[in-house]
């Protein structure tokens, strides 16, 4: 028989004693990961309790609105359940104020918002992923610095652009104003995305006789759904809850978005806001942006964490 030669003995004796120390202590393993992965009574306590203390904290704001949007105006300060529930605050805000407008021209500037934000976004994000051209470094920076700028600094300029092209009191300034806000974060996302899409696709389509607008078009925005998810999701949000632009642009009721309409049922003190309304309000605000996010969320946190690692 073959004797293991010198330079495997050590081998096969440090071999042979794990094998005997296994056999010796069968259950030894196992226990060591589960005492790595244990987690005392007193932790798992301490665990689930913070879990509920964070989402009371959560959904307590959201769950009093909507219960107090169905209490008569003199309930809707207290705590608890509507001891006689009505409609009679949403019918008072629908009939006794321009609501309805508002509701309409937010939702107008909302859409053209999503709509240009991703066009724009999803363009510029492309060519900066798989084209050099002079200028790109320079443009990604202006993209970074502009998110440096608060609101309040931006608007002034931004004023005076719209009031010499003669767009103040439109709905257009506002899409433009938004779209400001929401196109170079958006494009530095799409941007992370695009560039974990192999560009080897980009290459294959260009066999098959595919130009740039065809490749871009028909193989990568069809891959880009979860990027495209998240840049609708967040150039919506953006211009559904500001305030900001158009309290400086509008003038006019008939222009009015919710975020600004609103702070009309919010009188000048001593007299006090008219927290029924509100109430109302608040629940009917959340409807378009919950109807968004439904069709978006099976897209979101793909989107959202795709671009934070390449390759």
């Amino acid at each position: 028989m073959t004797q293991p030669s010198s330079s495997t003995l050590p081998v096969v004796a440090v071999r042979d004693a794990q094998r005997a120390a296994a056999r010796s202590n069968p259950g030894g393993a196992g226990r060591r990961r589960t005492r790595r992965g244990h987690r005392s009574p007193g932790a798992s306590i301490a665990l689930h309790a913070t879990l509920l203390v964070a989402t009371f904290v959560a959904v307590f704001p959201i769950a009093w609105i909507a219960l107090a949007s169905f209490k008569p105006s003199g309930e809707v300060g207290k705590l608890g359940l509507p001891t006689s529930p009505t409609l009679e605050n949403y019918s008072s805000l629908l009939g006794t104020t321009d609501f309805t407008r508002w509701f309409a021209n937010s939702v107008i500037c909302a859409l053209f918002t999503m709509l240009i934000g991703i066009a724009m976004s999803a363009t510029a994000g492309y060519a900066i992923s798989r084209f050099n051209f002079p200028g790109k470094r320079s443009l990604m920076w202006t993209f970074l610095v502009t998110q440096m700028f608060p609101v309040s600094i931006l608007i002034v300029p931004i004023y005076t652009i719209m009031s010499a092209l003669g767009l103040i009191n439109t709905h257009i300034s506002l899409v433009i104003a938004y779209c400001t806000i929401a196109v170079p974060f958006c494009t530095w996302m799409l941007k992370g995305y695009f560039d974990s899409i192999p560009g080897e696709l980009d290459e294959a389509a260009h066999v098959d006789g595919l130009g740039p607008f065809g490749t871009f078009w028909r193989v990568i925005l069809p891959l880009a759904r979860p990027g495209l998810a998240v840049t609708a999701f967040y150039t919506f949000l953006t211009a559904w809850g500001e305030v900001a632009y158009a309290s400086a642009f509008l003038n006019t009721d008939d222009k009015y978005t919710l975020a600004y309409g609103l702070q009309i049922l919010v009188p000048r003190p001593p007299a006090l806001p008219h927290w029924d309304l509100l109430t109302a309000a608040a629940v009917l605000i959340t409807i378009p942006a919950a109807i968004v996010f439904f069709f978006a969320q099976k897209h979101l946190v793909a989107g959202l964490t795709a671009g934070s690692t390449k390759g």
